[in-house]
């Protein structure tokens, strides 16, 4: 029995990186992509390159956050209502378990909570052989927009 999508619009890789992820954002200029959408879930990659590493040459802590509170956005915006509601992030952690020196890190975001004023994201953060390098929480607020 196949899943419902718990995305109230119809997502598709190509559509959000061309949509939400522009010219003169953050996102882009860390060059973070989405790369998978599943029912309950999307996934985002992101290099390790010059961009997103620190002084000592393993990733930045805040480019995870960055690329934790990227993916966790774009999902909790196709989760709602977008012409009546749009959502912003309220609070996020983070806990560093391993470095990556190279290569690109995997993002993926599940919804712990789905709620009419707040979402709750399980960020998981992975290089490329699938070991874990960080996890994350993210809470955002889902507002009504002004009339």
């Amino acid at each position: 029995m196949e899943q419902s999508s718990i995305f109230t619009v119809p997502a598709t890789v190509e559509d959000i990186n061309s949509t939400q992820i522009i010219d003169g954002q953050m996102a882009k200029h860390l060059g973070i992509e989405m790369t998978e959408i599943g029912n309950d879930y999307m996934v985002a990659k992101m290099p390790v390159d010059h961009r997103t590493i620190q002084r000592i040459g393993i990733m930045h802590g805040g480019a995870s956050l960055a690329l934790a509170e990227t993916v966790g956005s774009i999902a909790a915006s196709y989760c709602i209502d977008a012409d009546n509601f749009f959502i912003v992030g309220q609070e996020i952690n983070a806990n560093h378990i391993r470095p990556v020196t190279e290569g690109f890190v995997y993002a993926k975001a599940t919804p712990l909570h789905l709620g009419k004023s707040s979402h709750v994201w399980d960020i998981k953060i992975t290089n490329e052989q699938g070991k874990l390098v960080c996890v994350s929480r993210f809470t955002v607020a889902v507002l009504k927009k002004r009339t």
